[in-house]
């Protein structure tokens, strides 16, 4: 169905949790866990079953009409996550697995044009994804490896960036949005910095873009990385925007069919971007069906859906502050922080919390949400986590408080 057809009433959350169907077959569930995955909408389900059913074949490789049909709905997703994020041109989108494989060929390709010595600025904020791949890269070709510090409420301290960056400082490599804290990176001060000492900036999309098409020329950074499973897409499909004279500039991640120019058993020489970092076949369907969901996306009424998730976010917060000894993670404000609030009840664990929450028809997350050094910075160990998406309206937020005042009882 295209996005066309479903904008006539498209901002209500009931009406988009139609558009779902496994919220659709399950009225009863209250999914809070889009932070980790968000559901497929219908369109991405359908744009894969038809490529599977009418057209599947491998791409770059066939002159039959098989493969052409292929070839022309792989590219066609390209230009469409091009439109999403407003890239220059669709040769700047390279597909991939996931965010986690799109920053770590970053830090391998961008990497490798780097020297001892050089330095990249990560923040203490970064899921592991942004995280250790950089320590990998430290450590092979001893680049210097510095961490902006949180504040008390989760927020970067971008204060810190001068003394930090230091005169051999060559890429920023930060979270868009905090996948714990929900506090937004200021990127428009990120990309200033990093402007006047000559460095590169790449943003960790993975949790911004469920909340809307993003402009990549508009933040002024150098690459974007995000994944299909978070924005209403397949799984196993990630993307990696980056300046075309800079993925020029960059050596392969990978080597194998697909990328390259030619090989002789001397030599092999590299096919421009993005097929230069596309080895092997790639994830097809999962491109397509993304694409499918990004052009729904494209068709959404956003500033309707973000005033909601906003009001969503202050009713949960406010919840949350009357329940006694809970603390509450991040920015007090919802304007702050995309809607992902994390939590702590001292003397009940996470796991525990969440498979309580569970009988109550709730799907929560809980753990180190694969950002240890953050919660380290904050002084906990581990935390509950509730994220609201397009599909979660008054009721969602609602049964939460209502279940949290019921684990208390249970597991205390």
């Amino acid at each position: 169905m295209g996005a066309s057809t479903l904008l006539t009433g498209c901002g209500d959350a009931n009406t988009l949790r139609a558009e779902f169907p496994l919220l659709a077959a399950a009225p009863e569930l209250h999914y809070l866990d889009s932070a980790a995955t968000s559901q497929i909408h219908r369109s991405a389900l359908d744009a894969v079953l038809h490529h599977e059913t009418t057209s599947r074949a491998n791409v770059a490789r066939g002159t039959y009409r098989l493969a052409e049909a292929a070839d022309l709905a792989f590219e066609n997703a390209r230009r469409t996550t091009a439109r999403f994020l407003n890239a220059t041109s669709a040769d700047e989108i390279v597909f991939t697995s996931g965010a986690t494989a799109s920053l770590n060929l970053v830090a391998h390709a961008f990497g490798n044009t780097l020297q001892a010595g050089d330095r990249v600025l990560i923040s203490v904020a970064e899921h592991h994804s942004n995280f250790v791949p950089w320590q990998m890269l430290r450590d092979r070709i001893g680049i210097e490896l510095a961490l902006i510090p949180v504040r008390a409420d989760g927020q970067l301290d971008l204060a810190r960036l001068p003394e930090l960056m230091g005169s051999r400082c060559r890429l920023l490599a930060l979270t868009h949005c905090s996948n714990v804290t929900g506090a937004r990176t200021d990127v428009a001060a990120v990309v200033a910095a990093a402007r006047q000492a000559g460095a590169r900036v790449l943003l960790d999309g993975a949790q911004a873009v469920q909340h809307g098409p993003q402009d990549v020329r508009a933040l002024g950074v150098d690459f974007y990385a995000f994944s299909g499973h978070k924005c209403f897409g397949p799984g196993g499909i990630g993307v990696l925007w980056g300046r075309h004279e800079l993925l020029a500039a960059m050596p392969p991640f990978l080597g194998g069919g697909g990328m390259i120019g030619g090989v002789t058993p001397a030599l092999s020489t590299w096919a421009p971007p993005p097929q230069r970092f596309e080895a092997g076949t790639p994830p097809i369907a999962q491109a397509i069906g993304l694409a499918a969901a990004l052009e729904w996306m494209l068709g959404l009424p956003w500033p309707q859906i973000h005033a909601r998730e906003d009001s969503l976010c202050r009713q949960l917060i406010e919840g949350l502050r009357a329940i006694s000894d809970l603390r509450l993670l991040g920015p007090d404000a919802a304007v702050s922080r995309a809607p992902i609030i994390s939590f702590e009840m001292p003397g009940l664990h996470p796991h525990d919390i969440c498979q309580v929450l569970d009988t109550h028809g709730l799907a929560l997350r809980g753990g180190h949400h694969c950002a240890q050094p953050l919660l380290a910075a904050l002084g906990v160990e581990s935390c509950s986590r509730a994220s609201i998406a397009l599909y979660n309206d008054a009721a969602d937020i609602e049964a939460l408080l209502s279940a949290l005042d019921a684990a208390r009882r249970e597991l205390t």
